[in-house]
């Protein structure tokens, strides 16, 4: 399989539009080629390619920043002497000045597949921002390591943030090229958009499902592994609660717990109240004592997420929404009365819930304190969020 960025590198004929364009690019560090050679160093030493200006997104350029709302500065890159542009700092969206560094901007970052991810908050607000300056965008292609599977609620009118830039359910199953081709049409936009495609991406090919054999290099500082990749649509909500999500591990976004958890009880209710939402993966009741971050310095219990054996993962059958969803649900059984939900500033928003903004809506923490409220009833509320989606993104596919 080949991406994007090395098929961009590789074929002269694939660059030949952009003779005598001023370039930027838009990168992290997963991008990366398959021998870890990254993007800004491979594309400085195309002698075809003028390279103006570069771009960070959340946690930098560098990817050294470890955490929510810690910003980035602009800085020069001391070896090709280019501006560095933060898009996660005094400002998220490019200014004019910042714009008028390049004229075609290529983007090279690897998404994790899920909503609320904010490098497609990103690729919206360029998209936006080239649209009204006249510039190009160029995406150069990378898998989605959470393959092609659809679920969750989609966001609802009025909840757009910079961890839900549109009404995509929380894992949406398209690469961030045929995301980038939705928001064109969902947003009305002219502009010159183009998608440099992955030759060879296999989604439904076992054992990686969308995520071929070779190195994996986080996308963010959390990001390690491919089973955090898998596990992350559903983790993610812990970050909107007071459970810890494994932050301060060396496990984060594959683990749940607290001080004081019953998990043999919690995994006990969830297998009881709908054994299917735990299908395809194993769980693990297992202890973890965070360095820092939420509980930190405390013995919490709790469970891990594995999806790393081809023998127990069914890539179909894993609903990892559903089942933090349901943990989060036998919990309120164990604790009724605990303050589950964070009440803090979370990615720039004041006054509404993190769950409610990591969900699109409040739908998901209103089911989950409803003791009438079945798992039913939240089901029959994302299957039709996931039927509506599937149609809806049949026209972006590419693969």
């Amino acid at each position: 399989m080949k991406t994007g960025l090395e098929r961009f590198i590789e074929s002269p004929g694939l660059r030949r539009p952009l003779h005598g364009a001023r370039v930027a690019l838009l990168a992290h560090p997963a991008s990366v080629t398959r021998g870890l050679a990254h993007a800004l160093d491979a594309l400085a030493a195309l002698p075809d390619v003028r390279l103006s200006a570069a771009f960070g997104p959340q946690h930098g350029l560098r990817g050294d920043k470890q955490d929510n709302m810690v910003e980035s500065d602009d800085f020069t890159d001391p070896r090709l002497g280019i501006p560095v542009f933060s898009l996660y700092g005094p400002v998220r969206r490019p200014t004019d000045e910042m714009m008028q560094s390049f004229d075609v901007l290529l983007v090279d970052l690897q998404d994790l597949g899920c909503r609320i991810y904010t490098f497609i908050t990103t690729l919206r607000y360029v998209l936006e921002a080239a649209a009204r300056h006249g510039k190009a965008v160029w995406v150069l292609d990378r898998p989605n390591p959470a393959g092609r599977p659809v679920e969750g609620l989609r966001l609802r009118p009025g909840w757009e943030s910079f961890v839900g830039a549109g009404p995509l359910p929380m894992r949406h199953g398209l690469t961030l090229g045929e995301l980038g081709r939705w928001f064109v049409d969902w947003l009305g936009l002219r502009v010159d958009y183009r998608v440099i495609e992955m030759q060879g991406w296999q989604p439904e090919a076992a054992p990686g499902f969308g995520w071929p054999e070779g190195p994996w290099v986080n996308p963010s500082p959390n990001a390690a592994s491919l089973n955090m990749a898998r596990a992350y649509a559903g983790t993610v909500m812990l970050e909107g609660c007071t459970l810890s999500e494994g932050r301060g591990t060396t496990r984060p976004l594959e683990l749940l717990g607290a001080p004081g958890l019953g998990a043999a009880r919690l995994l006990a209710d969830m297998r009881e109240m709908a054994p299917d939402w735990l299908a395809g993966c194993l769980l693990r009741p297992c202890w973890f004592e965070p360095t820092f971050h939420k509980h930190q310095g405390q013995l919490c219990a709790g469970l891990q997420i594995h999806t790393e054996d081809p023998a127990s993962y069914r890539h179909a059958a894993f609903r990892p929404w559903r089942l933090v969803a349901l943990a989060l649900k036998a919990l309120r059984r164990q604790w009724p009365d605990a303050p589950l939900w964070r009440d803090f500033a979370y990615e720039y928003e004041h006054g509404r819930l993190a769950i409610d903004l990591i969900n699109g809506s409040s739908l998901l923490r209103e089911w989950v304190d409803d003791a009438q409220a079945a798992c039913a009833d939240l089901d029959a509320l994302a299957r039709a969020d996931e039927a509506a989606w599937q149609q809806e993104r049949a026209a972006y596919l590419l693969y």
